[in-house]
């Protein structure tokens, strides 16, 4: 079984002029993968082309093996989806909307009506199951958002913005679930977030999205290896230092009494050497890693 989840290459995507995706190139693989961007990126214009729920103007999508152009009815059983937006009918209790997706997904109404409580089980509400939607908080009905993409045992979950609208307890508590829902049940998830903390928390991978293009797609374990240069501590002004690099051809960022430096060789012993000659204390030397906030500021440039 292929490892690729999604594979988009050249896609496009217009609303008259407006150009939101513009030859968008990615490989979304097994796991959680986050999908970054600030507003505007595209992040739920591709998510509605992955469903098939919008034709694309030119390039190839390929998400569970098939084309969601031309087979959006069938790729849509093995998918689960939670929008963004709260518009859920106040009126109708949770149990039965859930019941509701999972027979629009191809259950009989037996089995839906079973998978849906297991699934209002699964994210805490079953209690609350037969309540009208309506009167529940935002957290709870972001949680059946949850309940009715799950229901159906999906292959891949798209979560657009899952923690929208949420207090810092129901945050936690939902990035909580959607860990254990990729963990515990297998279900890969494309989540799609503004949030950088959210994605770092609970994500594998990441897809950054920037002017309809990708700007960066990797592993978040490949990231945080990865070395930019030194991070140096001194129990002085680190100016003296800084300027003396600098003379040396290296970058050297100020930031407070620590320095960042990159772009020379040998830089550590460079480093060394310059803070015995200036005779200034050093507290700390260390290779300093890139962030997904340095990855994602670079992107969206």
């Amino acid at each position: 079984m292929s490892d690729i989840v999604i594979s988009a290459r050249g896609v496009q995507k217009s609303y008259g002029s407006n150009h939101v995706l513009q030859g968008l190139n990615c490989e979304v693989g097994k796991g959680i993968t986050g999908l970054l961007g600030p507003n505007g990126a595209g992040k739920s214009t591709f998510m509605g082309l992955i469903l098939g729920l919008r034709p694309r103007q030119g390039g190839e999508l390929n998400v569970l093996g098939v084309d969601p152009d031309r087979s959006g009815p069938e790729l849509r059983t093995r998918l689960g989806y939670a929008p963004e937006h709260h518009d859920l009918p106040g009126d109708v209790q949770a149990a039965d909307l859930v019941r509701h997706i999972a027979q629009l997904h191809g259950l009989p109404r037996r089995v839906a009506t079973e998978r849906a409580s297991n699934a209002l089980w699964q994210v805490g509400l079953g209690e609350e199951r037969f309540r009208p939607i309506g009167t529940m908080s935002t957290g709870q009905r972001q949680r059946v958002k949850m309940a009715q993409a799950l229901a159906h045992d999906p292959d891949l979950l798209l979560l657009d913005e899952p923690t929208d609208g949420l207090d810092p307890v129901q945050r936690d508590d939902m990035l909580t679930l959607i860990r254990r829902v990729g963990s515990e049940f297998g279900i890969d998830i494309l989540l799609s977030s503004h949030l950088l903390e959210e994605v770092e928390r609970v994500c594998d991978s990441v897809v950054i999205l920037a002017n309809g293009i990708v700007g960066h797609s990797g592993t978040l374990q490949d990231l945080g290896s990865a070395a930019s240069g030194f991070k140096v501590e001194l129990d002085s002004d680190p100016e003296p230092l800084a300027a003396a690099l600098v003379a040396r051809g290296a970058a050297a960022a100020v930031d407070g009494h620590s320095l960042i430096v990159s772009g020379v060789d040998s830089a550590s012993d460079l480093i060394r050497d310059l803070v015995a000659d200036l005779g200034l204390g050093l507290r700390r030397l260390q290779p300093r890693r890139t962030t997904l906030e340095d990855v994602f500021i670079e992107a969206s440039q």
